[in-house]
């Protein structure tokens, strides 16, 4: 187990914290034109023991707000008490587009595309900056919580580069989300730079932007219990019994092949078949309609909400598994008790 990122004493933004106390803390960001200052909210959690150094973070991009509701109940569960490491919990790093109810930064910048940043660049890059220096280079593991963007929605899953090693695969399985893709590094991804640190680290997908949803918000805060007991940063007792998580092995989007407005026929968590019809699209009279099919089988695992499209247009997100049996079976199964 890595403690050289676990010191007696941690410093963050200024702020000490030693061994066995729990602080809030803000890391300043930026002001508004009426000069009201913008901070990152932090809670460091210090077990009095060393230990792993695990951050969870919600809202990098400012609407993805499941996130926001996952981080808060986690501070209220006791184990935190008896931890051994260091928590650090930041609900909301986007505080930009969070309070604008926003993906994005005022100047239209993703700030999960400025990472590493820089000191003196733009807003975002300097946002990226203060939270790789501030939180990401302290610690040895992580999980970014998202959502899909506006107007579209995702199953629950894990994303994590599985190739990298095989403690990042065994906590993507742990998390226990139904499903998990192996997905590519993107360019200025926080997961990039956190792993050009040698951070595990686990990015969980689930539900819609600008919503609380409780079937997602509980995958979600068992997710981060069952990494935490797996890192030995906790022994919790709660029953969170894993159910089996599978790896796709490829997924793809299916795009519209004309404009129009479309009606669904199939949902995110749904298995289809190749050739099944996941949407037909119609003109405003609903006497010229284009059926939207599926290239491949496989789950549903992303979907658009809206209902209006121009070609090309992302509308379903599919993954592709080996045990296709096995997965459908998973699947169905996931939310019953």
């Amino acid at each position: 187990m890595k403690t050289k990122k676990d010191p007696d004493v941690l410093v963050i933004g200024g702020t000490r914290i030693k061994r066995g106390e729990r602080k809030k803390l803000q890391l300043e960001v930026s002001t508004l034109f009426d000069y009201t200052e913008l901070k990152i909210p932090v809670e460091v959690i210090r077990g009095k023991e060393k230990g792993p150094v695990l951050f969870i973070s919600g809202a990098i991009h400012g609407d993805e707000i499941n996130g926001v509701e996952i981080v808060r109940r986690i501070l209220k569960r006791k184990i935190l008490s008896k931890i051994k490491g260091t928590l650090i919990l930041v609900p909301v790093v986007n505080i930009f587009g969070f309070n604008n109810k926003s993906r994005y930064l005022p100047d239209r910048k993703d700030l999960n595309r400025s990472f590493p940043g820089t000191k003196k660049g733009s807003l975002a890059s300097q946002m990226a900056y203060i939270f790789m220096k501030e939180i990401v280079s302290k610690c040895t593991h992580g999980i970014d919580l998202h959502t899909a963007a506006v107007h579209r929605t995702n199953y629950p899953q894990i994303r994590a580069s599985l190739d990298d090693n095989i403690e990042t695969e065994e906590l993507a399985k742990e998390f226990g989300a139904p499903v998990i893709i192996n997905s590519k590094l993107r360019d200025g991804s926080l997961r990039e730079a956190a792993r050009k640190r040698n951070v595990r680290i686990l990015l969980f997908e689930g539900g819609q932007a600008l919503r609380f949803e409780e079937n997602v918000i509980q995958v979600g805060l068992k997710g981060c219990l069952r990494v935490m007991k797996k890192i030995g940063m906790i022994t919790s007792r709660d029953k969170y019994q894993r159910k089996p998580a599978f790896i796709a092995n490829s997924s793809y989007w299916v795009r519209a092949p004309h404009g129009g407005t479309f009606s669904a026929k199939v949902k995110i968590g749904n298995y289809v078949e190749e050739g099944d019809t996941l949407a037909v699209i119609a003109d405003l009279f609903g006497s010229s309609r284009v059926e939207v099919v599926a290239e491949k089988s496989g789950i549903v695992v992303g979907a658009n909400l809206l209902p209006l499209v121009t070609r090309g247009d992302a509308m379903f997100h599919i993954a592709n598994f080996d045990e296709s049996k096995k997965v459908i079976k998973a699947v169905e199964d996931y939310f019953e008790d």
